[in-house]
C-alpha cells in the first residue's frame, strides 16, 4: 500500500517545504514506490531529450509510466528499451506501445550483453537502489554512456534547515521526510564526482538544475543545485568483475 505523503513541514528559515501534492509513480524498492513532484519530472525529461542524439539506442531503468521513452521513439526515432519494477508502470508502458520488461536494478542487468545500447537513462533512481556503484558499474556496461539525474544533498536550504532546525531537510528535490522516504542514499554533488572519479568514469557534462532550470558551469554548484544532470562515459578498460 502506498503511504499518504505527509502535510508540508515548515522549515526554521520561516518558509514551508513543499511536499507533492501530485507523484508519478517511478521504479520501487520493496514495495514502496519511488516517486518525484511532476515539475521535476518534466524538467529532467526535457534535459535529458536535448542530450539524446536521434536514433540512438536507449535502455531507460525505472522507466515508469514509459512517457519519456515514448517521445524519444516518436519524436527522435530512437529505439528504445524500458526496465521497470512496478507493476503499474509496466502495465502503462505496455498501454503506450514501450517494450518493457521486469527487473530489479540491484540484481543487475543480466539480460543485456556489453554495449546493447548508445545510452542508458537513470533519473532519479540511483539515490533509491541499495549498491549504487555496482549500479552504476553495470549501467556502463550495458551502454556507452549515461545520463543520471540525481537529487543533492548539498543544497543551501537543505543544509540551513539541518543546521538551524536541527532535523532532516525537506526540499522540491527531497520532498520527504525521514520516515517515508524512498531514498536509501544522500549524496551531494561533490560525493557523486567522487564515486565517478574512483570508477574512472569519465563526465561528459554536469549540469547543476537551478531555480528550475539546467546551468552549465554555474558557481558554487554544489550550494546552489537541488539536484544535478550527468553526462557520463565509460572508461576505456572495462573493469574486471571475475
Amino acid at each position: 500500500m502506498t503511504e499518504t505523503p505527509s502535510p508540508p513541514r515548515t522549515s526554521s528559515t520561516g518558509g514551508t517545504a513543499v511536499a507533492p501534492a501530485r507523484r508519478i509513480k517511478m521504479p520501487r524498492i520493496g514495495g514502496a514506490p519511488y516517486c518525484m513532484p511532476d515539475p521535476m519530472v518534466a524538467l529532467t525529461n526535457n534535459e535529458i531529450m536535448k542530450h539524446m542524439p536521434a536514433g540512438s539506442r536507449v535502455l531507460d531503468l525505472g522507466c515508469g509510466d514509459g512517457r519519456l521513452l515514448e517521445i524519444l521513439r516518436d519524436a527522435h526515432g530512437c529505439r528504445v528499451q524500458g526496465v521497470e519494477v512496478d507493476e503499474r508502470g509496466i502495465i502503462a508502458c505496455v498501454s503506450r506501445g514501450v517494450p518493457v520488461i521486469h527487473g530489479d536494478l540491484d540484481r543487475g542487468l543480466p539480460e543485456f550483453p556489453n554495449d546493447s545500447f548508445d545510452y542508458a537513462v537513470v533519473s532519479q533512481t540511483l539515490q533509491q537502489v541499495k549498491f549504487p556503484k555496482r549500479v552504476l558499474e553495470e549501467i556502463l556496461r550495458v551502454a556507452h554512456r549515461a545520463l543520471v539525474v540525481v537529487p543533492n544533498f548539498g543544497y543551501w536550504k537543505g543544509r540551513l534547515q539541518h543546521l538551524l532546525g536541527g532535523r532532516a531537510p525537506v526540499t522540491q528535490s527531497l520532498p520527504y521526510e525521514w520516515y517515508n522516504t524512498p531514498n536509501l542514499h544522500f549524496m551531494s554533488m561533490l560525493d557523486f564526482r567522487a564515486l565517478v572519479q574512483q570508477l574512472d568514469i569519465r563526465i561528459v557534462k554536469e549540469l547543476p538544475i537551478i531555480k528550475g532550470r539546467a546551468v552549465d558551469r554555474a558557481w558554487a554548484a554544489n550550494l546552489r543545485a537541488e539536484s544535478a544532470l550527468y553526462v557520463l562515459e565509460r572508461p576505456e578498460t572495462r573493469p574486471n568483475h571475475s
